[in-house]
């Protein structure tokens, strides 16, 4: 999510030179803006569909992955709303939107990041250390 700050920032300041530089630009800020996002529904309704509660349930997953795709519809119908309503001022203010956007969506992700980065140490730890221990026996 972070990476999209930049390309957003390359794109807009450099998206004009020419034609060639733009789509480049522009296919650079693509893939780090929907990728995440497109890794991020797919990582999620995966990990809840092996989620024990959910096991056996699929009228409860396919409601967790509604919501899923519908908060990401959402985002999609407000997003053009807002650029309409910012463009009027500047452009500029359309890109520091977008880059403000990532910002705060990376700060949440980083969060749960962190979260399960650490979990897999521990996990990673516990079984090191009950390695050692059969090996003492």
């Amino acid at each position: 999510m972070y990476c999209a700050i930049p390309a957003l920032y390359l794109y807009r300041s450099y998206g004009h030179i020419s034609m060639t530089i733009n789509i480049i630009l522009m296919l650079i800020a693509g893939v780090f803006v929907n990728g995440p996002y497109a890794l991020i529904t797919t990582a999620v309704s995966a990990d809840l569909g092996t989620h024990s509660s959910l096991k056996g349930n699929s009228r409860a997953l396919a409601t967790v992955t509604a919501i899923i795709d519908g908060t990401g519809s959402i985002g999609a119908a407000v997003g053009p709303f807002l650029t309409g309503y910012i463009s009027a001022d500047s452009w500029n203010a359309v890109f520091v939107m977008l880059m403000g956007s990532a910002l705060v969506a990376g700060l949440f992700l980083t969060r749960l990041v962190v979260a399960e980065v650490n979990g897999k140490i521990q996990e990673f730890r516990s079984q090191g250390s009950s390695m050692s221990t059969n090996l003492q026996v």
